[in-house]
């Protein structure tokens, strides 16, 4: 399978008067019957309710899409893979007319697809590409890429290698780091890796970034399903193997759940001391947790995804292709799921730290003040 590279769409944080406005409204023959869809079933699946992000895309989706008139059969398969395609079958015999899929595993849905294909429904895959179907319509997320680039990033500044502004820092290391990845089943994972790499390579290959373990490729480093318990697992091992008197100043982290498993593993480990302080470790959601850790110094930073705007965008789209309309796209290039260029919206991430997590996540309401104390 070949994953195209995204070119990080430039500008900063798209909000949602931009990214919800209007599709075209121009007809298309790929939508579904186009009749009178009013008041139309729409069954949204989402990987697990284990993660407080899918909590908030399910709620956020569903609410979205019956604000705009739509009934919503919102379903979680606690990351079973037969559950969801269960889900999905459910859903089709239930007379949806439009499904919107987070898949757990990107390759595990064929047949599901092609039953909504035979049955005229069309599909939107949700921030996870379906991969090696020809039945999947369109595909809402953020740029994936680019939130690798932006991790990567935020673990140069914090190791002072770079400075905020992007010019070259006073830190010539070299500095330990350690590296993860996403699940090697969940299509976003190698857009993350691949983005980080491409800003730490460089470091690493001229010694100032020294990846103790040698642990550099994206299969060796996949954290599978996401699991914050392995990810601990892997930085234990890796701190008893390659660490003996020697100290761990970053590590690569795609995703808060495993932040949070790492960081325990390096606390474990007299991380987190006076003598001894936490190395930069990066993460992605922005779940509470680890904004506590983050405005507590121990966890450096996260990428915020305003899901918001992504289930606003997602029900936007749903709802112009119910009425036979072809939805607004903005990256009709890159991602290809090995059978088919998936047409794609893609949203803007952010770099949240210590200094700014107030003016990103509070002053725009994402989350109340008392949640983060």
């Amino acid at each position: 399978m070949r994953f195209g590279r995204l070119v990080a769409a430039g500008g900063a944080f798209v909000m949602a008067a931009s990214v919800v406005a209007c599709g075209s409204s121009a007809k298309t023959t790929e939508s579904s019957s186009g009749g009178d869809t009013a008041g139309a079933l729409v069954g949204v699946t989402m990987p697990t309710k284990s993660s407080e992000r899918w909590i908030s895309d399910g709620n956020n989706v569903k609410k979205a899409l019956e604000d705009a008139g739509y009934k919503v059969d919102l379903q979680y398969a606690e990351d079973d893979i037969p559950t969801q395609a269960n889900q999905i079958e459910n859903q089709i015999t239930k007379g949806a007319k439009l499904l919107i899929v987070a898949a757990i595993n990107g390759t595990a849905l064929t047949s599901q697809l092609q039953l909504a294909k035979d049955s005229n429904i069309p599909v939107i895959s949700y921030d996870r590409l379906i991969r090696n179907s020809p039945n999947v319509d369109y595909y809402t997320s953020f740029d994936n890429f680019k939130v690798g680039v932006q991790q990567g990033t935020s673990l140069l500044t914090g190791l002072k290698i770079k400075n905020e502004d992007g010019s070259e820092g006073s830190a010539k290391g070299p500095f330990n780091i350690e590296l993860f990845a996403g699940s090697p089943d969940d299509n976003n994972a190698p857009f993350f890796f691949d983005g980080a790499m491409s800003v730490l390579k460089p470091y690493i290959d001229k010694g100032t970034l020294v990846v103790r373990s040698k642990q550099t490729d994206f299969k060796t480093v996949a954290i599978l399903r996401w699991k914050a318990e392995t990810a601990q697992r892997r930085m234990e091992d890796l701190i008893t193997k390659f660490y003996g008197g020697a100290k761990v100043s970053g590590v690569l982290s795609p995703y808060d759940g495993l932040s949070i498993g790492i960081l325990s593993a390096l606390k474990s480990a007299g991380y987190g001391t006076a003598g001894q302080p936490y190395p930069v470790v990066t993460g992605q959601d922005a779940e509470v947790a680890s904004v506590k850790s983050i405005i507590g110094g121990e966890q450096y930073s996260t990428i915020f995804k305003d899901t918001r705007e992504l289930a606003k965008v997602t029900a936007k789209m749903a709802d112009e292709v119910l009425k036979g309309n072809k939805p607004e796209t903005n990256n009709d290039k890159d991602y290809d799921n090995g059978v088919k260029v998936v047409p794609a919206y893609l949203l803007q991430p952010v770099i949240v730290v210590k200094g700014n997590y107030e003016k990103l996540l509070v002053e725009s309401g994402y989350y109340q003040a008392g949640q983060l104390k």
